[in-house]
């Protein structure tokens, strides 16, 4: 996992609807809240603080950058003989592999 850069980040943040850019600065993330006008409290600030202006990327807002080695996808069915595929990189590219549910 490799935190991607800011230039990067800007980019990304630059491209997420206004509400995502707004909700990026007003929720303090996986914090408790004491209800939902808190947070509908805070939204109300930041949208007045930058009024029609661009917002910027908050300082604490970034990506990271996954870099698998394997990986696996799953598709549950509802006779149990699940879908299953397997991937690993090799030298070559992915190699799939199909696996029993």
């Amino acid at each position: 996992m490799i935190r991607v850069p800011a230039d990067e980040a800007d980019s990304y943040f630059a491209t997420r609807p206004r509400g995502s850019q707004i909700g990026a600065w007003a929720s303090p993330q996986s914090a408790p809240l004491t209800d939902r006008a808190e947070l509908e409290s805070r939204v109300d600030e930041v949208t007045a603080r930058h009024g029609d202006d661009e917002i910027p990327r908050p300082f604490f807002w970034g990506g990271y950058r996954l870099l698998p080695d394997m990986f696996e996808f799953w598709q549950g069915r509802s006779d149990r003989l699940h879908g299953r595929g397997h991937y690993r990189r090799e030298r070559s590219g992915w190699r799939r592999t199909r696996l029993a549910s």
